[in-house]
C-alpha cells in the first residue's frame, strides 16, 4: 500500500488529545493508518501526495447506531405521521413481513446500497442491527449479511414481539434468550433490546441483556424514546457502552448517565421524521455526559443515512455547538461501539478521513443539506464522493 501526503488542509480536526485543531495542517496515511499529522510545511514525504486546497478535513463519521438489513419500505405511514398519526412502535411489524419474504441477495443488495449511500456522506464506520426478521432463521441470516459489510453487527432479536407471539410475550423472550441468541452469537458482537411501552419492560430488556452477556455479547438499548420508563436507568446499572434514544430524561436519568460512564447516543432523525421533542443535548453535556449522534437509519421512523443531517439537527435543534455535533458524531460514536482506533485522527488511528469541500467543519451544520463530502479515505483508501 502506498503512502498518501494530504497536504494544504485549511483546517484539520483530529480529536486527538494534546492536538485537538490544527491550520495550515497536513496528514500522512500509511499502511491504513494515521502516521502523521502537522503543520503543512513540516510534512514529510510520501508516494502520493492530494493537495486539499484550503478545504477541512474531519475524521469519518461513526454512525453507531442503524437498521439496514430490511426489505420494502414504508412511506405511507411517513405520509400518515405527516397527516396527524402519531408515531407508535407497532409499525415494525409491516417491515417484519417485508424482511422475512425477501431472499438473502434482496436484503444484500439493499443493505449494499444504504452503506455505499453513507460512504458518500463521510460515514465510514457503522453498526448494523437486525430486528427485522424475529425467527431463529431470519435473524441469524439478518446479521451474517450484515457481518458482509461491518463487525459492528447488533442482534436485537428483541425489536418488538411478532404477531405469532402476540398472545405469548413471554415465550418469545425464551425464544430470543434461547435458540435465537445461539443462531445468532456467532455472527454478532452486540445486543440489544427495545424497552419500550409497546415492544419490552424493563424485566424482559434485563432478561435479554444478561443472556446476551452471558453468551459474549456488549450490550446497548433502546430507551425513553417514546415516553419516560425505566430503559435508561437499567442501561446505567448494568454498565452497557451505549443508551439510545434518550428523548424523555429525568434528572435521575441525566445524572445516572454522568455517573456511569454509559454514552447516550441521541437520534434527531427520528425526531425530525416522527414530530417527536427532540433530546437535550445541551442538558446532558452541561452534566458531563458522553454524547453520540447516529443516524438510526431505518424504513419507519427514519429513513435518513445522513450523519450531517444529523449535525446539523443537532445544532439548530439540540442546543449543541457545531464542534460539540462534531465531536459527537466521531469519537461519540467510537466510545459508544468502544473503539479507539476510530473517530479520531491522532497517529496510530485508522485512516478514516473526510476531505469537506468547505473551509470548516462548522459548514456540516451551517450549509445543511448540501454534499459537502468532496472526498473519503476508509483505511487509508480512497474514493471520490
Amino acid at each position: 500500500m502506498t503512502s498518501t501526503l494530504l497536504t494544504g488542509i485549511g483546517e484539520l480536526t483530529t480529536n486527538a488529545p494534546g492536538v485537538g485543531t490544527l491550520a495550515d495542517a497536513a496528514l500522512v496515511m500509511d499502511a491504513g493508518r494515521v502516521a502523521w499529522v502537522g503543520p503543512a510545511v513540516s510534512a514529510p514525504d510520501a508516494d502520493e501526495v492530494v493537495d486539499a486546497d484550503g478545504r477541512a478535513v474531519v475524521p469519518g463519521f461513526v454512525d453507531s447506531h442503524s437498521h439496514l438489513v430490511f426489505a420494502g419500505d414504508r412511506a405511507g405511514e411517513f405520509a400518515a405521521r405527516m397527516a396527524g398519526t402519531p408515531y407508535a412502535a407497532g409499525g415494525i411489524r409491516a417491515t417484519v413481513a417485508a424482511t422475512r419474504a425477501a431472499t438473502d441477495e434482496q436484503l444484500a443488495a439493499n443493505l449494499a446500497r444504504l452503506v455505499a449511500e453513507m460512504r458518500r456522506q463521510g460515514t465510514t464506520t457503522v453498526e448494523v442491527k437486525s430486528g427485522y426478521g424475529l425467527t431463529v432463521a431470519d435473524e441469524a441470516r439478518s446479521l451474517t449479511i450484515a457481518r458482509q459489510v461491518t463487525d459492528e453487527t447488533t442482534f436485537l432479536g428483541a425489536h418488538v414481539v411478532p404477531a405469532e407471539f402476540s398472545d405469548d410475550p413471554a415465550g418469545y423472550v425464551d425464544l430470543v434468550t434461547g435458540p435465537m441468541l445461539a443462531a445468532a452469537a456467532p455472527h454478532a458482537r452486540w445486543i440489544d433490546a427495545f424497552c419500550e411501552t409497546g415492544a419490552f419492560d424493563a424485566d424482559q430488556a434485563r432478561a435479554v441483556l444478561a443472556a446476551g452477556a452471558a453468551a459474549g455479547l456488549g450490550g446497548r438499548l433502546h430507551a425513553n424514546q417514546l415516553g419516560p420508563g425505566p430503559g435508561v436507568a437499567l442501561a446505567c446499572e448494568l454498565g452497557l457502552a451505549a443508551v439510545d434514544h434518550c428523548t424523555y430524561l429525568t434528572d435521575a436519568d441525566v445524572d445516572a448517565l454522568a455517573a456511569s460512564g454509559t454514552v447516550a447516543t441521541l437520534l434527531p432523525g427520528v425526531e425530525f421524521s416522527t414530530r417527536q421533542p427532540y433530546p437535550d443535548a445541551r442538558r446532558l453535556l452541561d452534566a458531563g455526559v458522553h454524547v453520540a449522534l447516529a443516524s438510526d437509519c431505518n424504513p419507519g421512523s427514519c429513513y435518513t443515512s445522513s450523519v450531517p443531517l444529523c449535525i446539523a439537527l443537532a445544532v439548530r435543534e439540540m442546543g449543541m455547538t457545531p464542534t460539540e455535533a462534531l465531536l459527537a458524531a466521531t469519537a461519540g460514536g467510537a466510545r459508544a461501539l468502544r473503539r479507539e482506533d476510530v473517530g479520531h485522527l491522532g497517529v496510530g488511528a485508522r485512516a478514516d478521513v473526510v476531505l469537506l469541500d468547505a473551509p470548516s467543519h462548522v459548514h456540516l451544520a451551517y450549509r445543511p443539506g448540501v454534499p459537502l463530502v468532496a472526498r473519503t479515505w476508509v483505511g487509508g483508501v480512497g474514493a471520490r464522493s
